[in-house]
């Protein structure tokens, strides 16, 4: 799916598109999974899929010190264990969990909006890596394209 924001700086990352086995961040093609603030990208996050997360990985969003984690974790929803979670609550920091596509469209907002926000996005790992040039599988994912940020 192509989102297309208009953002109040360019200094700051945001998702332009995303597909099962990608995100674009200000134009870069990652086919990893990744951790996202505004101004922030960590291009290989370790978990490859949500059933691989570790205290370890998530402690990693901590550290961010973001007052929102947008967990994505792939193509559905998938909750890691409470004991994961405690540390956010006790910290003071909430945590959505969602999945990759809905975390895409919410980061943009919460960013745009210039809240802390971190997301931590896990991209599907069955698909071969492919190349925008040559492989039809690399193009944007069809869908509708999100619409217009509405106006204060």
């Amino acid at each position: 799916m192509k989102l297309d924001y208009d953002t109040p700086s360019k200094d700051l990352h945001r998702i332009q598109s995303y597909g099962p086995d990608f995100v674009t961040v200000n134009g870069q093609r990652l086919r990893h999974s990744l951790i996202l603030t505004p101004t922030l990208l960590l291009p290989d996050w370790p978990p490859r899929t949500p059933q691989e997360l570790q205290e370890q990985h998530l402690h990693e969003l901590l550290k961010l010190k973001a007052d929102l984690v947008l967990l994505g974790t792939g193509a559905r929803q998938y909750f890691p264990p409470p004991e994961l979670l405690l540390p956010f609550g006790q910290a003071g920091i909430g945590v959505e969990v969602m999945d990759t596509g809905a975390a895409c469209r919410s980061y943009n907002v919460l960013a745009i909006e210039g809240r802390q926000v971190a997301a931590g996005l896990i991209l599907a790992q069955e698909y071969p890596e492919t190349h925008p040039e040559t492989d039809e599988s690399s193009k944007e994912a069809p869908g509708r394209d999100a619409p217009p940020e509405a106006e204060s």
